[in-house]
């Protein structure tokens, strides 16, 4: 085996252990830190857009029929915030599971590729 071929083996070698593991790896946790900060605007656009309607309604109060409207607007408005945090997290810990199993199945595959290399 010439020299030239030894050095094209052992960089095939290296990419295939290293840099294709090291490069799924990188596009895999972009894409979980993509959808995470996606979820975390998507809530936080939420939030903000619930509280901008309380304080809208608070400014319209003018007697006491509008303060009871108000009053059971806010009731209403915490709990659809309630289940809205609920399924905030709900995503936010799928995305985590989803982004370890997927983690976990390179690095089978890696130690796969390191084992088939090494014999």
């Amino acid at each position: 085996m010439s020299t030239k071929a030894t050095t094209q083996k052992t960089t095939e070698q290296f990419e295939g252990l290293f840099v294709e593991p090291a490069r799924a790896y990188g596009s895999l946790t972009l894409e979980y830190y993509e959808k995470l900060l996606g979820a975390q605007l998507d809530a936080a656009r939420s939030y903000t857009d619930l509280g901008l309607a309380q304080a809208r309604a608070w400014i319209d109060v003018r007697d006491a029929d509008g303060l009871k409207k108000v009053v059971e607007g806010q009731q209403k408005a915490a709990q659809d915030l309630g289940e809205r945090m609920k399924s905030d997290a709900e995503k936010v810990s799928a995305l985590g599971q989803d982004f370890l199993q997927k983690s976990q199945k390179l690095v089978e595959e890696s130690m796969k590729s390191a084992t088939a290399a090494a014999k």
